[in-house]
């Protein structure tokens, strides 16, 4: 018995990581489709999502109660999940995916923050600390390149515009888990949740595409590898990285899952290094990395012995 739970737990740790391995590659892949593929950011959003949805309504057609989607909560939480979705994808449109994903990071800051304020806890121990240290980790590696230490790739960038994007998209995902965790306690199932988000971005999408006057023409000339890179994003993180994330928490607890955020910035160096050319090369953004993912290392965990 006790072999058998030491690998369940082995498989849900390796699902983990591999979910968020596929959220760090998510800006990626989102700014590789944007910036080279040349698609139109809300066509790739309707078609991406309503692909997903169709597999996950498949997926959990008998542990979805369609009649309780029209819940109050519900709907509020599906425009938290629009806004986020659609400001975080946009920011890879416009700044580099690493930087998108580095300032996803600070988002256990503003749930510590948030939390306080709305829901009157308690602000965790070192949250001040940590936060100068993320908050001068990031200055390191983004200050290197707009300085001009370093070399990025330039094209396709406004800077200033992406990374408010990306972190109005982090203040978005702060009230999103917020209300997940209020969902939990009203015994909202994480099927439910992944079901309405999916269904409002697609539908929304679909909306904003058509206002836009977007042409789907660029649809027609992608290469191979764009349509691969496009069915990573869907399959590896839409519909692979939200289930093994609801399994992991359901198995492992949020408390453990999230210290395994970190590896998202990890994920996304790599994986930007690959497909964008986005590589750190000054000693200073090694330096920043190292010391943004220590530091927010360090503080989920804190979080989590203080919790136990």
């Amino acid at each position: 018995m006790r072999s058998r739970s030491e690998s369940e737990l082995g498989l849900w740790l390796a699902a983990t990581l591999m979910a968020q391995t596929a959220w760090g590659a998510y800006p990626v892949i989102a700014r590789y489709l944007q910036t080279i593929s040349g698609l139109p950011s809300m066509s790739i959003i309707a078609l991406g999502t309503s692909i997903a949805f169709a597999v996950v309504a498949v997926l959990f057609r008998g542990r979805v109660q369609w009649r309780g989607l029209a819940n109050r909560r519900l709907l509020i939480f599906a425009v938290i999940v629009v806004g986020r979705g659609i400001s975080n994808f946009l920011a890879a449109r416009f700044t580099l995916a690493i930087y998108v994903q580095l300032i996803t990071m600070l988002t256990p800051f503003l749930v510590a923050g948030m939390s306080t304020a709305v829901l009157h806890e308690a602000l965790p121990k070192y949250t001040g600390r940590a936060l100068a240290l993320s908050m001068l980790g990031v200055v390191m590696i983004i200050g290197s390149d707009l300085l001009g230490v370093q070399n990025m790739p330039a094209a396709n960038r406004t800077d200033w515009l992406g990374i408010a994007l990306a972190l109005l998209g982090s203040l978005l995902l702060a009230v999103y888990m917020i209300v997940v965790r209020r969902s939990r306690q009203q015994q909202i199932r994480g099927e439910q949740l992944l079901v309405v988000q999916l269904a409002a971005l697609a539908s929304t999408g679909w909306i904003l595409s058509f206002l836009l006057g977007e042409s789907w023409t660029p649809w027609t000339q992608l290469a191979t590898f764009d349509w691969f890179v496009f069915a990573l994003g869907v399959f590896g993180v839409l519909i692979g990285a939200n289930i093994g994330q609801i399994g992991a928490i359901r198995h492992l607890g949020a408390a453990l899952v999230s210290n395994t955020l970190p590896w998202r910035l990890v994920s996304a160096i790599v994986v930007g290094g690959l497909l964008l050319d986005e590589r750190l090369s000054s000693i200073w953004q090694v330096a920043g990395v190292a010391l943004v993912l220590g530091t927010i290392t360090w503080f989920l965990w804190q979080q989590r012995q203080g919790a136990g």
